[in-house]
């Protein structure tokens, strides 16, 4: 993937767990979880904020503080001891975010002041509806880009071997791509090329802060997920494809679209020359399919992690492969975070 040498195609996906402690800072469960899944050829992490400003969710993480990456140095010291090489997600919730989960004196911003649809959990007032947010200016994109640059240059600080952005799931590079929340009428508003600046000038920053085979982008043409919407995503999506062509970036991390008419794979294959993770749905046969194929270089697998914390060794082993409990996604402490038990000969072990 780049610079980064994998020794399996199994890729551990982002998972969003909310096991981080007050101020961001990810914590011993957080180096148990991430050390117990080593196994795979390539780990990326949770989703991890560039920014206060970038927070939306309870109990997340971020690296925009030296305790943040020192914090992440640990966790990224019991990975790399196992052989394995692990990349940062950069994740910036944009307008999907309550004012009870970030900190006093942030602000919530988005290409746009249009509030989502959307109602998220807090841990101190439950449910609660995503805020308006300040529409950014031409200045204020340039500051969201140096913020994201610098959790960059921190993730390398920390010893990880590059970065994954996040652009999909409803979040602020994809706000920009979703004429939905994107009414702007400057250079990053209106046509889909217009839309796509945004990205495309932010993985120009990576890639020229930490090297752009260390750079990763992920995308879901067609996610409607936190109330996003785009009435021609292939198009919207060839077209950012087609502008990042020259940075020659690492890796392209393509989630299967919730829109089965549009193959978002065969979307990747055509518009991006370099390796393809691809994810959604896949059990080790499906993925080994996928790979014999051509479909992808490697397959990321977010539920199958959860559960089995040696997934690679179960699917080299062709050992069976246990469930989650969904009700424990996002509690705090370790329960259905790191007391899962590995598979050894037949038998579990804690």
């Amino acid at each position: 993937m780049g610079a980064i040498a994998c020794k399996n195609r199994i890729v551990m996906a982002p998972m969003t767990r909310s096991r981080a402690d007050d101020d961001g800072l990810p914590n011993q469960l957080h180096v148990q979880y991430y050390g117990a899944r080593a196994g795979a050829g390539l780990i990326i992490t949770e989703g991890v904020q560039p920014s206060a400003d970038g927070k939306g969710y309870a109990r997340t993480p971020g690296l925009h503080t030296e305790q943040q990456t020192k914090a992440w140095q640990q966790v990224v010291e019991r990975v790399h001891a196992a052989g394995t090489p692990i990349v940062a997600q950069l994740m910036h919730v944009g307008r999907i975010a309550s004012r009870h989960n970030k900190a006093p004196g942030t602000r919530t911003v988005a290409p746009s002041a249009i509030a989502a649809n959307v109602n998220m959990f807090t841990d101190v007032a439950g449910m609660q509806p995503c805020e308006l947010p300040e529409a950014l200016s031409a200045s204020g994109i340039q500051e969201v880009i140096a913020d994201f640059t610098a959790a960059a240059r921190l993730a390398r600080t920390a010893d990880f071997d590059g970065v994954e952005v996040h652009c999909t799931s409803g979040y602020l590079p994809m706000q920009f791509l979703a004429e939905n929340a994107n009414h702007r009428t400057d250079q990053y508003g209106g046509s889909a090329l217009n839309r796509a600046r945004f990205i495309v000038e932010l993985m120009e920053a990576l890639c020229a802060a930490i090297g752009a085979d260390r750079v990763g982008l992920r995308i879901c043409p067609g996610n409607p997920f936190n109330d996003t919407a785009d009435p021609d995503p292939r198009q919207t999506h060839a077209v950012l494809l087609d502008a990042l062509a020259p940075l020659r970036y690492g890796w392209l991390h393509v989630i299967r679209s919730p829109d089965r008419t549009l193959d978002a794979f065969a979307l990747a294959r055509t518009h991006y020359s370099g390796p393809v993770i691809v994810n959604d749905g896949f059990d080790p046969q499906s993925a080994a399919a996928a790979i014999r194929s051509g479909i992808g270089d490697a397959v990321s697998f977010g539920r199958h992690f959860i559960a089995n914390p040696d997934l690679a060794e179960r699917i080299h082993a062709q050992a069976p492969l246990a469930g989650f409990d969904r009700g424990t996604l996002y509690t705090p402490g370790a329960t259905g975070y790191t007391d899962y038990p590995n598979w050894s000969g037949g038998k579990a072990q804690s």
